[in-house]
């Protein structure tokens, strides 16, 4: 599938949702970084932006990147709004098929990145685990169970466990350790309102040396 078809896909996926004014963060990354110290972030697949816009209130220095240009320039004009310099949230466009942030980083997001289209999806999270510094955090955050409102309405999707994942990105334990593999269950809202009992699968990776 060509560059061009996949952010077609993916605008019409945004453009069909409600432009948030002041999106949520997701509920695992709260829970992760808090107590963590500020530093470099890259938030892989921002979507609305909520995670984006929340850590660089928080003063760490965003990376913000999705294959939607329409996700992208909406989280430019909230990064606007709300006084935040390029410098604190830079919001960049990027097919992770063909290219990928450049910069080091003390945590890497990555939250519910599943795509119905072509993406190695292992290796981009291995490029981003390489990206980390000495210390650093990978956190993979995917879909436990299909929530109501998700556009995969596949009722024999397959949700791989987080040790699997682990698994499938082949990194050298001497280099990366598995800090956290778990379910955990939540009530989420969806972007109509609707409510619902969600699984999510929290994946932590920590870079050791």
């Amino acid at each position: 599938m060509s560059n061009t078809d996949v952010v077609e896909f993916w605008n019409d996926v945004y453009a069909a949702r409600p432009a948030a004014v002041d999106p949520r963060p997701n509920v695992c990354l709260t829970e992760t970084v808090t107590g963590l110290p500020p530093g470099a972030v890259l938030d892989l697949g921002c979507g609305a932006g909520g995670d984006a816009l929340w850590l660089a209130r928080l003063g760490w220095h965003v990376t913000a990147v999705d294959v939607s240009s329409v996700a992208v320039e909406r989280l430019r004009g909230l990064a606007l709004a709300d006084g935040l310099s390029d410098d604190r949230l830079s919001a960049q466009q990027h097919d992770l098929r063909r290219s990928f942030p450049d910069g080091a980083f003390d945590l890497v997001c990555a939250h519910y990145l599943h795509t119905p289209l072509d993406l190695d999806r292992a290796a981009v999270l291995r490029a981003a685990a390489h990206a980390l510094r000495s210390g650093g955090r990978l956190l993979v955050v995917d879909h436990g169970s299909t929530a109501p409102w998700s556009w995969d309405q596949d009722p024999d999707v397959r949700h791989p466990a987080p040790r699997e994942v682990a698994a499938d990105l082949a990194l050298d334990p001497e280099t990366w350790a598995v800090e956290t593999a778990d379910a955990r269950t939540r009530t989420a809202t969806g972007p109509d309102g609707r409510t619902a009992e969600v699984t999510d699968h929290v994946l932590i990776i920590r870079r050791t040396v």
